[in-house]
């Protein structure tokens, strides 16, 4: 199933929703490793803009990292009926249109509790100034048990949805994770990608990898093509990634971009370090750009920055592959999204 399913819940679980898409919408499975494969790509004016927040929050205060810590829920909404919620802007720019949006999200099911992975595959969410709609997942989630943790991400087309809404922020609610403390401890989040067209931004490639894949001690090196197309000098672009369970201040992890067959480049900027790039942040560039609540720099466990291709592709490149890996800690990768300009 390709298509996203928005379905009413009861006037018990929700303050609104959707009128009834379908009375019995099927969940779709779930597997320990989902391959990653392209979602989407386009050559087009425009580009891609996202946004994300984190679910889970420490009970002390922000640790340096998210193992062992005591982790509760975010919960920013005035409505009873949910246990986590969170914002986060998505700035589409004025007289664009939206032609592609899908929401990630995901968690750690197995902290001080244990929750049951049956709700992985739904979540609430509503757009600026609206109630929330329920979302049901419409691919396949990937659910994977690994070294003390329960960790899963699923996703959903909402293209429809977020080209119809006016800007502002998204609020995302029931997250399936979990609360408490263990020794991987807990983590989880959102992250909304979405690709517009606008005819005076310059011609683009964007593209947009998932899957489900695990990199640790002894996994060996995740390796991405996302893109196959040759680029001229000092080309612009960007990369965006999310991520579960990377810790801050435990080095090891990295993400490069390889451009020809004989060189790579490691992505680092000034909040995310290039042997600890995994580090608990939802950045741009370096910095905190989108406007989020709640907005703390260390997210306990989530991922989902985005970082400038411009040093990467100032040589050119023949092609744009992703190699992700770590040495010392166990990360879950769940999508790869890329904007690059294209020269005429």
């Amino acid at each position: 199933m390709r298509r996203s399913v928005l379905c009413a819940l009861s006037c018990a679980a929700l303050s609104a929703a959707l009128p009834v898409a379908s009375a019995v919408a099927p969940q779709p499975g779930e597997a320990a490793r989902v391959p990653f494969l392209p979602r989407y790509q386009a050559e087009q004016h425009g580009g891609i803009v996202r946004a994300a927040n984190t679910s889970a929050k420490g009970v002390e205060g922000t640790e340096s990292v998210n193992d062992g810590s005591s982790i509760t829920y975010v919960d920013v909404d005035s409505d009873p009926n949910t246990y986590n919620s969170s914002r986060a802007e998505l700035r589409v720019p004025e007289g664009a249109r939206v032609s592609w949006a899908r929401l990630y999200w995901g968690g750690n099911l197995r902290v001080g509790e244990q929750k049951p992975p049956k709700d992985n595959g739904r979540v609430l969410i509503a757009e600026p100034g609206g109630q929330y709609k329920a979302l049901l997942a419409d691919t396949l989630i990937g659910h994977r048990t690994a070294v003390g943790a329960d960790a899963f991400q699923a996703s959903a087309d909402v293209t429809e949805l977020v080209r119809s809404a006016r800007s502002g922020q998204w609020t995302v609610a029931q997250v399936n994770v979990a609360m408490g403390s263990s020794r991987v401890g807990g983590w989880g989040g959102w992250t909304l990608v979405a690709a517009y067209e606008k005819d005076s931004e310059p011609l683009r490639r964007l593209g947009v990898w998932d899957g489900f894949e695990t990199v640790g001690p002894g996994d060996g090196e995740l390796r991405v093509p996302v893109d196959e197309n040759s680029y001229p000098k000092d080309t612009g672009g960007q990369l965006g990634v999310i991520a579960y369970d990377g810790d801050r201040g435990t080095s090891g992890d990295y993400l490069a971009v390889e451009t020809s067959s004989s060189k790579s480049i490691l992505m680092a900027d000034s909040a995310n370090s290039a042997d600890d790039v995994m580090n608990s942040s939802i950045t741009e560039f370096g910095t905190g750009r989108t406007v989020r609540f709640p907005d703390g720099t260390n997210t306990l466990g989530y991922d989902s920055d985005v970082f400038d291709l411009r040093g990467a592709l100032r040589e050119g490149a023949d092609r744009v592959h992703v190699r992700f890996g770590s040495r010392k800690d166990t990360v879950w990768l769940g999508a790869l999204f890329l904007q690059a300009d294209v020269r005429r």
